[in-house]
């Protein structure tokens, strides 16, 4: 007698239970990395709650134990580009930006638990919800630059309103933050342990007092240690308020902390082309009347990137594909980015609106 086939397992888990929504992203092995299924899936579940009487608050958080989100399928966006399938791209990331403006909009509380690794995509998930907690586990990065890309889904919108001028650090750099960082520079609301986030769902569940979805979780909220990033708020300011890319790496190598001169060390790996455009569209956003308005922003970046830039498939290739960790950037050297190419970027038309 033949067996029938396991069926796969479910890529995103929904279920209620007492007056709480939860979407669990169910993708371990991949850090929970989204594809367009996964958003499609996580849409219409948000749709279907916004009118059940039954579901009072949504928690999204993700499977297993080493983190929330890694980010998007970006191995499927090389295979996209480099197949000339410019459509299957323009679908992914207007599917995600909206997904991205419901969560910030959605009319009911949405409480992210970014426990671990909770990078891009992830970001666009947790960062935009009305409740934001981090844990001892958590890693929150916007990396896009090391894959010769840059920051999406709302995240310059979210670098671009943090203290002084740690938005363009964290943008430029792709530096990681842990739980303090993550409060300070305003991408989390709450420090809760790992070990009291199932206790947290129950009680977001059953609503014992104080009524409120924030009174809850302050049940459980933990001070976090101090922050990092705070810590090195004087060269980080110096450095980064500089109005390039190349004279961000000069006051750099002029700083006496060790941690400048690494920093400076670790731009000259990254992609110049990324880190010129990130500079700009962090500095952008703080003049967007709001998140859509970010999102169209970088959409228009996003495309340009995808369909007149090499490097974004090069990155992708350098850490995914061929893993020799060696991309080769055009143009290789900082200062070789005009002001030019910069402007280019941003006045880039996508061929289809983001919106509608």
């Amino acid at each position: 007698m033949t067996e029938s086939p396991t069926p796969p397992e479910p890529t995103v888990i929904t279920r209620a239970h007492e007056s709480l929504g939860r979407i669990t992203l169910n993708r371990p092995r991949a850090i929970n990395a989204l594809d367009l299924d996964m958003i499609v899936q996580i849409a219409a579940t948000l749709d279907a709650w916004e009118h059940d009487s039954d579901v009072e608050l949504v928690v999204i958080d993700g499977a297993g134990e080493r983190g929330l989100c890694a980010g998007g399928d970006v191995r499927s966006l090389y295979d996209q580009i480099t197949a000339g399938h410019a459509e299957d791209t323009t679908a992914f990331f207007r599917a995600e930006y909206a997904l991205n403006a419901r969560i910030a909009e959605y009319p009911k509380t949405i409480i992210a638990l970014a426990d671990g690794v909770t990078m891009g995509g992830g970001i666009g998930l947790a960062g935009h919800a009305a409740i934001r907690v981090v844990t001892e586990r958590s890693k929150l990065a916007m990396p896009e630059t090391r894959i010769g890309f840059t920051p999406d889904v709302g995240g310059t919108w979210l670098l671009g309103r943090a203290p002084g001028r740690i938005g363009e650090y964290l943008g430029v750099t792709g530096a990681v933050m842990d739980a303090p960082d993550a409060i300070y520079a305003g991408f989390a609301d709450h420090h809760v342990p790992s070990d009291r986030l199932a206790a947290l769902r129950e009680a977001l569940a059953t609503r014992a007092d104080p009524p409120t979805p924030t009174g809850i979780v302050l049940l459980f909220d933990e001070t976090p240690g101090p922050s990092k990033l705070e810590a090195a708020r004087p060269w980080i300011d110096d450095a980064f308020s500089a109005d390039t890319i190349g004279q961000i790496v000069q006051r750099l190598r002029a700083r006496p902390e060790p941690e400048a001169s690494a920093t400076a060390d670790l731009m000259a790996e990254l992609s110049p082309t990324g880190m010129a455009v990130t500079l700009e569209a962090v500095r952008r956003a703080r003049a967007l009347p709001g998140l859509r308005a970010d999102l169209e922003q970088e959409y228009g970046l996003v495309m340009w990137f995808g369909q007149t830039q090499p490097d974004l498939v090069e990155g992708i290739r350098a850490q995914l594909v061929d893993k020799d960790r060696n991309p080769q950037w055009n143009p290789a050297a900082i200062d070789a980015v005009s002001a030019e190419t910069v402007a280019s970027a941003f006045a880039h038309t996508p061929p289809m609106p983001l919106w509608g």
